[in-house]
């Protein structure tokens, strides 16, 4: 997540010639090669098309994606010679290079185009490329979870901004109007997920039903893994997670997690 918020990576794209804002859709689908907005629009899901189409192709005038991309670790080895330091990451590294070798492609074109991707070098580098593709995954699974719960984009970020205290980040960065929004609200109402500003407790349960199926369709890379495995990530991975929480480069609502 640092990488979407720091502004040592977004100066790396604006110093491409990409806009700050609408650089994350080059950023994250720079994998793809010079996508237009259809591809975007189809995996990242949750955002309006219209921010898509205006990111894309135009940035790949600015910048191919292979410099996109070059920017993105660059920007990033400065975020990680901050936060992590000297850490020695050698053991968490091996584990994560364990984890994405259980990881499966089918169904997941996010994490399939990353992991497409040649490893880093450098092992915090390389840590932070794990942490992307195990978080691509997921987040492919995720899209496929809402899908099946029959969610649209502004359903999904409805009940999820309501469910992750993050409503008004959701707002202001997935580009849809009142009207739509508003729309949505409507209709989650209707179903009796939402009530006013707030999920109706069975909206509680559709939503962490929902957390609890896309979890499920995580786990192929943590089983591959092993359990011991999976207790050691957490345990190597703890003092990284309070140094990234502690930063000051996530928003509120990330870093008030603890």
């Amino acid at each position: 997540m640092l990488g979407y918020f720091a502004d040592d990576v977004r100066n790396a794209y604006v110093a491409l010639g990409l806009h700050p804002r609408l650089s994350y859709f080059a950023a994250r689908s720079a994998a793809f090669g010079a996508v237009g907005p259809e591809v975007p629009t189809a995996t990242f899901y949750v955002f309006a098309p219209w921010l898509h189409a205006k990111a894309l192709p135009a940035s790949w005038a600015a910048a191919s994606p292979e410099r996109v991309q070059q920017a993105r670790r660059d920007g990033m080895t400065v975020v990680l010679d901050r936060v992590v330091g000297d850490t020695d990451v050698t053991e968490l590294l091996d584990l994560a290079r364990t984890v994405c070798a259980g990881l499966t492609a089918p169904g997941r074109p996010l994490y399939a185009a990353h992991a497409g991707l040649e490893w880093p070098d450098e092992p915090r580098l390389a840590l932070w490329h794990a942490a992307t593709l195990i978080r691509e995954h997921r987040g492919d699974g995720h899209v496929a979870a809402l899908l099946h719960a029959g969610l649209d984009p502004v359903e999904s970020i409805v009940i999820g901004g309501l469910f992750s205290g993050n409503t008004g980040f959701m707002r202001s960065s997935r580009g849809w109007s009142d009207d739509e929004w508003a729309a949505g609200v409507a209709r989650l109402t209707e179903l009796g997920l939402v009530d006013g500003d707030a999920l109706t407790e069975e909206g509680l349960v559709f939503r962490k039903d929902l957390e609890r199926e896309t979890d499920r369709m995580a786990l192929e890379g943590w089983a591959h893994l092993g359990l011991e495995g999976t207790r050691r990530v957490a345990e190597l991975a703890a003092p990284l997670r309070a140094a990234a929480l502690g930063s000051g480069i996530l928003p509120d609502w990330i870093s008030s997690r603890g």
